[in-house]
C-alpha cells in the first residue's frame, strides 16, 4: 500500500519517507529500546539534524508513519466498494500487514517493542472509531465497543501474522466481520 502526505514538496516527502522505510527495515532487525535514532539516520542516509526538523523524536516518526498508514486505509476505505460498510478498513489493513509479514512478525513478537505495539493499538482503535462514528452518536457504548472491536481485532492479526499454515486474507476478514456484527448491529439499534 502507497503512503503518500499531500501539500508536502517531493524532498519532504523523499526525506519522511526514507525515514519511515528506514524504521520499518531496523524494526525487523532490532527491538525499539535498541533503536537509535542515529541508526534511522545511518540506514536512512540522513543526517540527524535532517531528522530532527521533521521529528522531534523516534516515537514521533513512528506515530507519523502510522498516522500515514491510518489515512491511507481510510481513504481506500472510504474509496472502495464496502464505503458503507462498517469497518471497510479490515480488507486493507490485513493486506497490508501481509505483505509486512516480517516487520509484523517482529513488532507482535517482541516485548520490549511495548511502544510500537501500544501505537499499533492506538492507530487500530482509532480506525474503528472512525469508521463507526457516524452509527450511533457519542456515548460510552459506542467507546466500550471501539474498544472491544479494536482489541479483537489486534489480537487476531497478532495470532493471524504468526499463523501456520497461513488463512487467506478474505477469510480472516469475513471471520472477523461476522464476529463483530453482532456489536455492529447492537451499536445500530441498541
Amino acid at each position: 500500500m502507497t503512503i503518500q502526505k499531500t501539500g508536502v514538496d517531493r524532498r519532504t516527502q523523499r526525506t519522511r519517507l526514507a525515514l519511515r522505510d528506514a524504521l520499518l527495515s531496523l524494526l525487523v532487525e532490532k527491538s525499539w529500546d535498541e533503536l537509535s535514532v542515529q541508526d534511522i539516520c545511518t540506514r536512512a542516509n540522513i543526517g540527524r539534524s535532517t531528522f530532527y526538523l521533521h521529528f522531534p523524536s523516534k516515537e514521533e516518526l513512528l506515530s507519523g508513519s502510522l498516522d500515514d498508514l491510518r489515512g491511507a486505509l481510510s481513504a481506500a476505505a472510504d474509496g472502495g466498494t464496502k464505503a458503507k460498510a462498517p469497518l471497510a478498513f479490515v480488507h486493507g489493513l490485513l493486506e497490508h500487514l501481509h505483505e509486512q509479514r516480517r516487520l509484523c512478525r517482529s513488532i507482535f513478537g517482541r516485548r520490549s517493542a511495548h511502544t510500537v505495539q501500544m501505537r499499533f493499538r492506538e492507530m487500530v482503535g482509532k480506525l474503528v472509531a472512525d469508521n463507526l462514528g457516524g452509527l450511533t452518536p457519542a456515548s460510552w457504548k459506542r467507546e466500550a465497543a471501539v474498544r472491544y472491536l479494536a482489541g479483537a481485532l489486534v489480537e487476531m492479526l497478532a495470532w493471524w501474522i504468526d499463523s501456520q499454515p497461513v488463512r487467506p486474507i478474505d477469510e480472516i476478514e469475513q471471520f472477523y466481520l461476522r464476529l463483530a456484527e453482532p456489536v455492529v448491529d447492537e451499536l445500530r439499534h441498541g
